[in-house]
């Protein structure tokens, strides 16, 4: 029986896994950093074993309530992800399981892996409406992936940005940004090509390819909350906004969306306007029209 964590996106420490029944595991901490709360393990060869995984320092995560009722991700071939029950007592999140093959994968949520993430650059390129521009490197030397998605007219189009992940422990923001492009992508979809008329998209599906090969759940390889740093990002610290935020103000903004995902809530909402210095009357009008047309047009939507 063993506990392996050794590849993209990995995250546990072994603390001890002499017996089945008492299987104890620590989550490791961001590079540099006090978040946690990411995981991503594989347990092998406890085929048909009664095993208790107990996540230790659960309750100093960086949302532990995050942990109450949750069921974690759990994969046999790491293509298809169901859940399982947990249990939360005195800080130790234990997870009770009888495998039914060789090797199983466990994670906070379902993974979206920097492989996942190449075959979902190369086919969007395969689109004529999309092309690629590699706007910087990251710490580790990883491209920051810029795609630009238009109808290829002459028609002046409003300049609409899209981020995910700058979290990159918030897997399901890409796999949001992985449907989007696709939506934007289809030909034979009515509503894209009526929308690519009036807008260029600009497209950075992964903000933080360091943290997300490194399995972080905050934070790049600098220990950089990425969230934080738009204000003055430095190139020795948070290349990723730096390099992004000078492709802005290239191109023009006139819509932006930062997608993240959340520990708990079961709904979509928009959150983190406040403190803008720019923000007035007329800014947040526009933001609640587009809210509730929002909650108008999908009922998971939460005002």
């Amino acid at each position: 029986m063993q506990i392996s964590q050794n590849f993209d996106g990995g995250n546990i420490e072994v603390v001890s896994a002499e017996s089945a029944h008492d299987i104890r595991l620590n989550i490791r901490h961001d590079q540099d950093s006090e978040f946690y709360q990411w995981f991503y393990f594989r347990l092998s060869g406890a085929r048909n074993i009664a095993c208790t995984l107990k996540i230790l320092n659960a309750a100093g995560a960086a949302y532990p309530k995050g942990f109450e009722n949750y069921r974690v991700a759990y994969s046999y071939d790491r293509q298809h992800w169901n859940r399982w029950p947990t249990s939360l007592a005195n800080g130790v999140l234990s997870i009770e399981i009888t495998p039914e093959q060789d090797s199983v994968y466990f994670a906070y949520f379902a993974p979206y892996s920097m492989e996942r993430h190449a075959d979902l650059i190369a086919r969007s390129l395969q689109s004529a409406r999309c092309s690629l521009e590699v706007v910087g490197q990251s710490l580790d030397g990883q491209d920051i992936d810029l795609l630009k998605i238009s109808s290829g007219g002459s028609t002046p189009t409003k300049h609409c940005w899209l981020i995910a992940r700058q979290h990159p422990g918030e897997t399901m923001a890409q796999w949001w940004m992985e449907g989007a492009l696709e939506w934007l992508l289809d030909p034979t979809n009515a509503q894209s090509r009526a929308l690519l008329e009036r807008c260029t998209f600009f497209v950075v599906p992964n903000m933080n390819p360091d943290g997300s090969r490194r399995g972080h759940l905050r934070t790049n390889a600098a220990g950089r909350n990425l969230n934080r740093e738009w204000a003055a990002p430095a190139m020795d610290a948070a290349p990723e906004v730096f390099v992004v935020r000078e492709a802005m103000a290239r191109e023009g903004v006139d819509f932006f969306l930062d997608v993240h995902g959340d520990e708990s809530l079961p709904y979509c909402f928009i959150a983190g306007v406040e403190g803008l210095s720019g923000w007035d009357e007329s800014s947040q009008a526009q933001l609640d029209f587009y809210k509730n047309r929002l909650a108008d047009l999908n009922p998971d939507f939460q005002t």
